[in-house]
């Protein structure tokens, strides 16, 4: 009885539904409008037919934007086209160009700019990716780019490898401008002094071009907004300019793969929000300075490959630096001994302090780091004994290196070839007990809580010859979302 209710209540839902869809249809406008302006939003036309002119610029003569996308802000929207109301007219506000999504506009072999690109006196994002291909060279636009300078807010030429010259200094002239990246191309000659007027930039990225010269001592004198500076990856040469204290919100310093020389100036200690400072592969002279100790929000310190900076590892105050979690001193020419204020840092993930004369023991609390997933200690000086405990290296495997230190041997009652260091000699047997594993995990939940607590992957966080800064990206979505 209950089934035969139950269906004659299903059975008079379907009768009304099917009894309301006529009219459903007609109050929602199924039928087809009068004419085509009852559906197109209203645009200027200058603004319309500037927009169909620079895409076609870039994307080719074949393609019809009046027949393809009558109404390019409105119910024929164009992938990479973002348009906003002023004055009950719409205006072109973001454009990107390349092939971001399936749908996205590609440039063509011939692709230029358009001079009417500065007619959209709205725009606040521009954008060319893979636009500009080696087998057809193009220069980013030398003037009227003040035109642009009551809107544009970021400016970005990534991966186009036919884009060449240099940095207009027009782009100066972009009083709102909070992000120029100029990333993977092939832009050349020295940093222009006018970028230092961009006093509301936040994001500076040129690296992977052909930038040549000194960074200007005067770039930096307005940039206290500024967050992140990107110029890896260049020509870049000549010592660091002091005025670079002037950056004092400053986050990432990446200065790293340029030919950079003299010592680290001093006044990099009084960046006191840096969390990234890379420096490696340039050649920096003068030691370890004690400047780093300023650096108390640091988190990821990176001068490998200076092959001529040298210091010592003591001169460096460890327990100040209590949020570092990457440290690459790889190839600097570092002296003295490991020293055992390292074992405080409890943050820390990878180590890396191949390729030095370091000599003196090891200390077998670094065993008791909770987060360390990475250490490597070979091609030094070490002496003496491993006391590592069998389960440290299985836990690190591959990533604990400590060959070439031709004096130094493992101490370890091995069960099999993965719980060894590679290349390291066993020690003679003595009456000397081994380490135990436990006594290690008691000593790092001591100071820590857990040995694995909070620690992440360190799979996606880093590896020996190269960084990969996932954190980074996450950085910049958060600032410019």
């Amino acid at each position: 009885m209950i089934k035969v209710l139950h269906m004659r209540r299903m059975s008079s839902s379907w009768a009304f539904l099917l009894l309301a869809i006529p009219f459903l249809l007609v109050s929602h406008g199924f039928s087809e409008p009068e004419s085509s302006a009852d559906i197109i939003a209203p645009m200027a036309k200058e603004e319309q037919e500037a927009l169909y002119s620079v895409l076609r610029d870039l994307v080719g003569e074949w393609w019809n934007g009046p027949e393809l996308y009558p109404d390019p802000c409105g119910w024929t929207q164009i992938q990479g086209v973002s348009c906003d109301l002023f004055d009950g007219l719409w205006y072109v506000t973001s454009l990107k160009i390349g092939p971001v999504l399936d749908n996205s506009l590609e440039c063509s072999e011939q692709a230029q700019f358009s001079p009417l690109l500065f007619q959209l006196d709205h725009l606040r994002s521009l954008s060319f990716f893979n636009c500009f291909s080696s087998r057809q060279r193009m220069s980013i636009p030398q003037s009227s780019w003040e035109k642009l300078s009551g809107s544009l807010e970021i400016l970005e030429f990534r991966s186009n490898r036919g884009l060449v010259g240099r940095i207009p200094g027009a782009i100066a002239r972009l009083s709102k401008l909070e992000s120029l990246v100029i990333v993977e191309n092939a832009v050349d000659g020295e940093l222009p002094v006018e970028l230092g007027k961009l006093e509301h930039l936040k994001r500076l990225m040129l690296s992977g071009n052909h930038f040549a010269g000194r960074i200007p001592d005067s770039i930096c004198g307005s940039w206290s907004e500024l967050l992140i500076m990107d110029l890896s990856r260049n020509s870049l040469t000549g010592p660091l300019p002091s005025s670079l204290s002037n950056l004092t919100s400053l986050l990432k310093l990446d200065l790293s793969d340029n030919h950079f020389n003299g010592s680290l100036p001093p006044e990099l200690g009084q960046l006191k929000n840096l969390t990234l400072l890379d420096l490696r592969n340039n050649d920096f002279v003068g030691g370890l300075a004690q400047w780093l100790n300023g650096l108390t929000s640091i988190e990821n310190l990176l001068l490998a490959h200076n092959p001529e900076l040298g210091g010592r590892l003591e001169e460096i105050e460890w327990g100040k630096l209590r949020e570092l979690t990457a440290l690459d001193l790889s190839h600097t020419s570092l002296t003295g001994e490991i020293p055992a204020a390292m074992a405080g840092l409890k943050g820390l993930r990878y180590i890396a302090l191949d390729g030095n004369s370091l000599t003196g023991g090891v200390s077998p609390e670094l065993a008791a780091l909770p987060c360390l997933g990475a250490l490597y200690l070979n091609g030094n000086n070490l002496t003496g004994r491993l006391e590592f405990p069998q389960e440290f290296y299985r836990r690190l495997g591959k990533r604990f290196v400590s060959w070439g230190n031709l004096n130094l041997c493992y101490d370890a009652a091995a069960k099999n070839a993965r719980a060894v260091p590679y290349g390291v000699a066993r020690c003679e047997q003595d009456s000397r007990e081994n380490v135990s594993y436990e006594s290690v995990l008691n000593a790092a939940r001591a100071g820590s809580g857990d040995l694995n607590g909070n620690c992440g992957s360190l799979g996606s966080f880093v590896v020996h010859g190269g960084v990969i800064w996932g954190v980074w990206v996450m950085l910049l979505v958060v600032v410019f979302l």
